[in-house]
């Protein structure tokens, strides 16, 4: 029965809508249920290791494409560009500490989500310093130490800003980069966030830019259906630390709900780390432009 269960939440990743984000959710932790059963089979019976093993190959199958990756090495044409993501949780008074930490590890671009108009304020004030070039609409908002040009807010299908697009001028080249706040997911109701995903496959797909990275809080975990889309256009990043990259919640994290994807980018690293008190862990990903697939910035 166990066996069973975990066979049809594996596959439940396949299926759009709820089911599929529930699943996703928890496939993770399938694994260890799985490992739990064939220890027990071991002991007790082992004709159910061969029950066990079509969950397991199919578990493996719905859980390869967010497992852990490699970074690639430096680029000797391009420094790198670290940026970092994090929702600060509104109305938790913490935007302007997790600003302060991030800003001391060194990051040249800061996006935070979940922004409200105290939070943008203490954020712009702990960041105006070392970060001068910075946009923020809506529940969002992004900061930089290089110049940033065309920014534009960005509603994807809904009625309400909570992404948006810049273009970062770093010394290598153009950077076009997305932060997003997708709305939120709650049973029965996750027509808005799956409108969101679908909306910023549909402008990355349109972007002309070479060198694009696409941050923030997707409320959907790395296995979600919903994510199929933008998986489709751009590559999604995967952890080089070793882990899965769990973001949520920051004090036990079961689920990476804080994505982040690339094209004409190589990533370099990426892993995630504590800031402020938000709920969330920060995304931290370094790149660097691919050589000679963007032109260098004025």
């Amino acid at each position: 029965m166990s066996a069973l269960l975990l066979l049809v939440l594996a596959i439940g990743t396949w299926v759009p809508g709820f089911v599929g984000t529930a699943a996703a959710a928890i496939l993770p932790w399938c694994g260890l249920a799985l490992a739990l059963v064939a220890v027990l089979a071991l002991f007790l019976a082992r004709r159910v290791l061969l029950v066990v093993l079509i969950p397991a190959l199919v578990w493996a199958l719905a859980i390869f494409p967010s497992l852990p990756g490699l970074g690639t090495a430096p680029s000797a044409d391009a420094a790198p560009l670290t940026i970092v993501s994090q929702n600060v949780r509104a109305h938790s008074g913490g935007a302007a500490a997790s600003a302060a930490e991030l800003a001391d590890d060194g990051a040249d671009v800061i996006a935070l989500t979940e922004l409200d108009a105290d939070s943008l304020t203490t954020a712009r004030d702990a960041l105006a310093e070392e970060y001068p070039h910075s946009y923020a609409i809506g529940t969002v908002g992004v900061w930089s130490r290089f110049p940033i040009a065309n920014a534009q807010p960005l509603t994807l299908g809904l009625d309400w800003k909570r992404a948006l697009r810049v273009e970062v001028q770093t010394p290598d080249a153009a950077v076009a980069v997305y932060v997003m706040h997708a709305a939120s997911v709650r049973p029965g109701h996750q027509q808005d966030r799956d409108t969101m995903l679908s909306g910023i496959a549909e402008a990355a797909a349109s972007d002309p830019a070479s060198a694009i990275i696409v941050v923030g809080d997707f409320n959907a975990a790395s296995a979600d259906p919903a994510l199929g889309a933008i998986r489709s256009e751009m590559d999604w990043v995967r952890p080089t630390d070793g882990t899965l990259g769990m973001t949520w919640p920051a004090a036990l994290p079961l689920a990476r709900i804080d994505q982040v994807f690339v094209r004409g980018l190589d990533v370099q690293s990426s892993t995630t780390q504590r800031a402020g008190n938000s709920d969330h862990l920060a995304t931290v990903t370094s790149v660097s432009v691919r050589g000679g697939e963007s032109d260098p910035a004025p």
